[in-house]
């Protein structure tokens, strides 16, 4: 029970030192340089944790799975494309925006309808509250901050 708990924090480590730098990081006239960058050298990193941690298959993972690698990979270029106009244009405090829009099509578009997850009614109370998160977000903004 502990252990998703513990995973989603890393993830959210991760991903608040992401936006700290990118919030961080003087202005460019290119808006894909950061995050080429930052990918860069996670994919570095991945490169050397993959070749410590090999095992017997690997190539053979790579062509079987290969489609869902391409359309993973059009995934983070949309999320981080995303990430560099939202933060960007309208802060960091934005991301209680996507993360809740995250919440809807993660868990909803892709684990409940297109894997069919199972959900239950404390995680369709949380859908519906997700929704109105995301309508009061949006309304406290067009109120000004």
């Amino acid at each position: 029970m502990i252990q998703p708990l513990l995973f989603a924090t890393l993830a959210a480590i991760g991903n608040a030192l992401f936006v700290y730098g990118q919030r961080g990081a003087n202005a460019s006239a290119n808006p894909f340089l950061f995050v080429c960058g930052a990918t860069a050298l996670c994919l570095t990193m991945f490169l050397i944790a993959s070749f410590l941690y090999r095992t017997p298959g690997d190539g053979n993972y790579l062509i079987q799975n290969w489609g869902m690698i391409a359309i993973s990979g059009v995934g983070f270029f949309l999320t981080f494309v995303g990430f560099f106009l939202l933060y960007n244009n309208y802060g960091a405090s934005q991301y209680s925006l996507y993360a809740v829009i995250s919440i809807l099509t993660t868990s909803v578009g892709v684990g409940i309808i297109i894997y069919r997850e199972p959900v239950n009614a404390y995680q369709i109370a949380g859908i519906v509250m997700a929704i109105a998160s995301i309508v009061l977000f949006t309304y406290g903004r067009s109120k000004g901050a």
